[in-house]
């Protein structure tokens, strides 16, 4: 079973710039199939997802923490236009965090949801 989440971060980063749910989840799929931008190593991975209008190349650059089975979390995400990548110590502290979003279980996930921390977005 794939569940995917939206850290409440990441939904305050992309709120303005028009990425869907949909959009989410279908990146995910296309990752699943192979499709992934690129592997920062710590279970952080990087995919564009395309906005309205714009495409994947004019889109947005999104951070997940996944085990690349049934967990998948968007954690960072910034437009292209607004910068290049995210620093080291950056990518440090999400590989951090990829870790324990990755260890929580169903229970702490529900949790997590509940108090408005984490967002489902797709679970199928």
């Amino acid at each position: 079973m794939r569940r995917v989440f939206k850290t409440k971060a990441f939904a305050s980063q992309t709120k303005k710039s028009g990425l869907t749910d949909a959009a989410l989840c279908q990146a995910v799929s296309e990752m699943q199939a192979g499709l992934v931008g690129a592997d920062l190593g710590g279970g952080v991975v990087k995919k564009r997802v395309a906005l309205p209008g714009r495409g994947k190349s004019g889109g947005a650059r999104t951070l997940l923490a996944t085990n690349r089975g049934s967990r998948w979390f968007f954690v960072f995400g910034f437009a292209k236009n607004e910068r290049s990548n995210v620093s080291d110590i950056e990518l440090e502290a999400l590989k951090m965090l990829a870790h324990d979003l990755l260890s929580l279980n169903d229970s702490n996930l529900d949790q997590a949801v509940l108090g408005g921390q984490l967002m489902e977005i797709c679970n199928d």
